[in-house]
């Protein structure tokens, strides 16, 4: 007979854990999350201003900068087999309040939904395949856009479930239409 482990950590354990050192929970593997640059961050709020402001305008949700979700045991919601810290995420406002109506504790816990839209900076730092491999672990997670954007050659590439990936560059539109009605920014807008 064979004995299978048990991947990931009980809730508890997992918010201590963070609150000590903040990493990512990918295939089993902590990640620590390290420090960004000015340039990365500069590139995170663009987007996320313009993001919180189409989605405040009109009530579509809530759009965030580098807060934590985590995958939960579907048999055992207090422990997590998996997290990720986006660098920009989306949950749309029906998703958004059905998730707190179940969960009237969720203030007090690391969200317990995937986002609908997430946004990955690619950091001076960081490498293709760890790129890809958060890629895929959104898309496996069922996250239905992703939107990866690389300051230093200005360019982006788009994820979807169900499409091949799109590679807007320069003064491109990035359009997230169909997971957040009516966005679209301009690449080029968010490296002035």
């Amino acid at each position: 007979m064979a004995i299978s482990t048990r991947i990931g950590m009980s809730l508890a354990e997992f918010i201590a854990e963070s609150n000590d050192q903040p990493f990512e929970l990918i295939n089993g593997e902590r990640i620590p999350k390290m420090p960004t640059v000015a340039g990365h961050n500069e590139t995170i709020h663009a987007l996320l201003m313009r993001l919180s402001a189409h989605v405040d305008a009109h009530d579509l949700g809530m759009a965030r900068a580098e807060v934590t979700f985590v995958l939960t045991d579907r048999y055992d919601p207090d422990w997590v087999e998996g997290s990720r810290t986006p660098d920009v995420m989306f949950i749309s406002a029906e998703r958004l309040q059905a998730y707190r109506a179940a969960h009237p504790d969720w203030r007090d816990k690391p969200y317990l939904i995937v986002p609908d839209f997430v946004a990955e900076i690619v950091s001076p730092n960081d490498t293709f395949s760890k790129i890809d491999e958060k890629v895929d672990a959104y898309l496996a997670d069922g996250v239905r856009m992703i939107w990866v954007i690389d300051p230093q050659r200005r360019k982006a590439f788009v994820f979807t479930p169900d499409d091949e990936p799109q590679r807007p560059f320069g003064d491109d539109i990035l359009d997230a239409e169909d997971v957040i009605p009516g966005f679209r920014v301009k690449l080029s807008d968010l490296f002035a």
